[in-house]
């Protein structure tokens, strides 16, 4: 949650805090002589708006600054709020009654009021929400977390994505079933029946797809998905007309064998958090591991949901909770687990969150419905981690395509950055040969809903004019003309192994995922002679089958079998010439058409030269008499592919009424 919070740990009350922030800091340095517990990380968190504690804004820290505020105060008090919001990506937690001059913390009733009207006025000018979260009392009176939410218009909402990862059997399907239908499960997968997008996931319950369900929240931060009485459905554009906020859950298979799509889910949809789900009763196990060392190589901060509480033995869950524990604060992981028991715990953790340091930890039941409502809380509290500039040339990519009756080919995706219009003309690529080719947007939708423009950070699906869906992959994107886009066919990267079973030489081949890309590459070269388990190197790498677009910087996952390695891509090589794809393109279209032309030329040719058939004159009364038969099946079998077949059959001297009723209409249709 980007709120007061912030990019520095704060310091110990006394010394002048670090600007905009909430997260204790002997959560960070231990050594700093701050307290150890967690649940006093609340204590620590910078209110009044008072994130100015510069050389020039020192009057801010006090908390009394909001009772009656100078013009100039006020000035500043609403710069700062709104730099917050913009941080959080349109929403904020903002804390009333607490300094950050070393004073008792809480306000009298009287002072409370005074400052939550200068807050309400300072929301009005930013046109935001004032939402209460909780109340508390400290040593000098009353302390309050508000959540301020920027409104949206009727056809915008905020989006945050989670992808939801876990190991078979964990409850994943299950528990975003009654999330977002808001049904109790019977322990039987009634539940999870209506997520499922296919068949075999229906009889074997197993999720081997990347599913998308949705949850909305409005202004008040309740939960707006009500599904249809007939038949259980959502209707995902109500749903999003009502919502001010809307999360986008990512189901992703927990199954080994499916673990190719689950690292896809995770690289292409670009999720914000990372939901671990493990079942009380079976504990780590199985894939878990797997999915949250993958959700730290791509820098996704998680948070674990122990499920099946209620069928599960206490010291069964107690031993799960401690080697969960354990796991996270391992030297791989790093993390700070937080037990989340009530409404204060969510409200610090989930301001905390963005630091990436935090792991929170829920124990819920899908049956009994245990803690579903701090989980909930939870989820509304998220804002998105990523700022995008509106400013910037749009991109797009790609990582589903869908071939619509009656509207054509279909693309979904992710807009990286950039703002998209109804009509614009954007480049689809690239394609084999690496070139880029422009196309309309005909139509725009986000979660079903039509929309005429978006964003930098928001899903979108775009109907596309006049081109086919064979000719778009998973992997392309769609750029402004203003990028003047490149493909590479080779790249450098910097990766660590995690995991080989033998070595690693040049010429090996495996699996790269950046982002959509999904594809096949070589490493030609290395600065080492061999990998193993654990080594970093410089690799440089080539697609075997297309070029592909590409950024540095970007985060890469490299896989073959149980092979698993992560990198960086740190240099891009030997970009496309875009002019000589182009002259090879129109190179191979005029090969086709003189081709084509040519073979064109040799039939008349060989027609006109063909002796006449003493039945020539038959031919166009024996076609008559078909069509007057009715009998077009036969016309159009005979038709198909035996202009030669007829022709030789017409070299025998002996023709019998059955060859001519079925060879004769056939090499007539063919010199027509």
């Amino acid at each position: 949650m980007a709120s007061l919070a912030a990019t520095e740990p704060a310091a110990c009350p006394g010394a002048t805090p670090a600007a905009e922030s909430i997260v204790p800091a002997c959560m960070f340095a231990p050594d700093r002589g701050c307290a150890d517990d967690l649940s006093g990380a609340d204590d620590f968190e910078d209110g009044e708006g008072t994130n100015g504690e510069s050389a020039d804004h020192l009057h801010l820290s006090n908390k009394l600054v909001l009772v009656s505020p100078s013009g100039e105060q006020y000035d500043s008090l609403f710069r700062h709020l709104r730099e917050q919001i913009d941080e959080g990506c349109g929403e904020t937690i903002y804390v009333v009654g607490m300094g950050s001059d070393g004073g008792d913390y809480g306000l009298d009733e009287k002072d409370m009021e005074a400052s939550v009207a200068t807050v309400r006025s300072l929301c009005e000018q930013i046109e935001a929400d004032l939402i209460l979260l909780r109340e508390r009392t400290d040593t000098g009176g009353r302390i309050r977390d508000y959540l301020i939410r920027r409104r949206v218009g009727e056809q915008d909402f905020l989006e945050v994505r989670v992808a939801v990862v876990g190991n078979v059997d964990a409850g994943k399907s299950t528990l975003l079933g009654v999330l977002t239908h808001g049904e109790l499960d019977n322990g039987r997968g009634f539940a999870r029946q209506k997520l499922f997008r296919h068949k075999h996931e229906m009889e074997s319950g197993r999720t081997s797809s990347v599913g998308n369900d949705i949850l909305g929240f409005d202004q008040e931060g309740q939960v707006v998905n009500k599904p249809d009485s007939h038949g259980g459905g959502l209707d995902w554009t109500k749903i999003c007309e009502k919502s001010s906020k809307v999360i986008t859950f990512i189901d992703l298979a927990g199954h080994e064998k499916y673990l190719k799509t689950t690292v896809f889910g995770m690289t292409g949809h670009l999720p914000d958090f990372c939901m671990l789900m493990v079942g009380s009763n079976a504990g780590i196990v199985g894939m878990t591991k797997e999915h949250l060392g993958l959700a730290l190589a791509l820098n996704v901060p998680v948070f674990v949901v122990v499920t099946k509480i209620d069928m599960c033995p206490a010291n069964i869950l107690q031993e799960t909770l401690k080697l969960l524990q354990r796991l996270l604060k391992s030297p791989g992981c790093r993390k700070i687990p937080v037990l989340v028991q009530n409404t204060d715990d969510v409200i610090v953790t989930a301001s905390n969150f963005s630091s990436e340091r935090m792991c929170p930890i829920f124990q819920i039941s899908n049956v009994t419905g245990e803690n579903m409502d701090l989980l909930k809380m939870f989820l509304n509290l998220l804002s998105s981690r990523t700022n995008f500039n509106n400013d910037e040339p749009a991109e797009f990519q790609i990582d589903d395509t869908y071939s619509v009756p009656g509207v054509g080919t279909v693309v979904s995706g992710t807009t990286l950055r950039g703002m998209i219009r109804l009509n614009d003309t954007l480049l689809l690529g690239p394609d084999p040969l690496g070139t880029f080719i422009p196309i309309a947007v005909k139509s725009i939708h986000r979660k079903r809903m039509p929309v005429k423009e978006v964003r930098g950070g928001q899903t979108a699906s775009f109907a596309l004019k006049k081109i086919k869906r064979s000719s778009i992959r998973k992997g392309m994107v769609m750029v402004s003309p203003k990028l003047m886009p490149q493909a590479t066919w080779e790249f450098e990267a910097e990766i660590l192994v995690l995991h080989h079973p033998t070595t690693i030489s040049p010429r090996y081949q495996a699996m790269v995922h950046c982002g959509s890309i999904r594809q096949t590459a070589t490493i030609l070269t290395m600065n080492k002679d061999c990998l193993r388990t654990g080594d970093k190197a410089a690799v440089h790498f080539r697609f075997i089958k297309t070029p592909e677009y590409l950024h540095c910087d970007h985060k890469l996952v490299f896989r073959e079998g149980r092979t698993k390695a992560v990198g960086t891509i740190t240099k891009l090589l030997q970009a496309v010439n875009t002019q000589a794809a182009k002259a090879q393109q129109a190179k191979l279209l005029a090969s086709k058409k003189t081709f084509r032309e040519g073979s064109a030329a040799n039939e008349e040719a060989a027609s006109a030269a063909r002796p006449p058939s003493p039945n020539a004159a038959q031919l166009p009364t024996e076609e008559e008499a078909l069509c007057k038969d009715g009998n077009k099946e036969n016309k159009l079998k005979s038709g198909g592919g035996g202009r030669r077949r007829g022709g030789q059959r017409h070299r025998g001297k002996g023709l019998n009424a059955a060859t001519i009723s079925t060879a004769v209409p056939a090499g007539a249709a063919g010199t027509a």
